[in-house]
């Protein structure tokens, strides 16, 4: 197993996830953080962005999750994301934490969040 990482923070996207109908109809900010475990031996010895996981292009594909189909729980949504960065051959392992800044919480806070760790192999 890797152990390098690669961390992307603070990926926010619209979506419209969660239980409540005007949650659905009306979206909200979701942000989205990645910890990923792999090897970087080989990139840093090619200097060459196609033996690593390119990040902007994994930003890109996280925010299609987002965006995309609707779900009731943080916990599928992270689920989800971390079954996209799976796909990705050099990622061993990968921590998603997915935020929801401006859940419908009857009382003042400042975040909630779902952090979830998987591996590859369903572990």
């Amino acid at each position: 197993m890797g152990t390098d990482q690669i961390t992307l923070t603070g990926l926010t996207v619209v979506g419209h996830h969660g239980v409540y109908d005007h949650e659905r109809r009306d979206g909200q900010e979701f942000v989205v953080d990645l910890v990923l475990d792999l090897d970087t031996t080989p990139a840093a010895a090619s200097d060459d962005v196609a033996d690593t996981v390119h990040y902007g292009e994994l930003a890109e594909q996280v925010a299609a999750v987002v965006a995309g189909e609707p779900v009731n729980l943080l916990e599928t949504l992270a689920a989800r994301i971390a079954g996209v960065v799976l796909k990705h051959p050099l990622v061993d392992a990968v921590q998603v934490g997915v935020h929801k800044p401006q859940a419908p919480i009857p009382v003042a806070f400042g975040d909630v969040a779902v952090t979830i760790r998987r591996e590859r192999g369903g572990r």
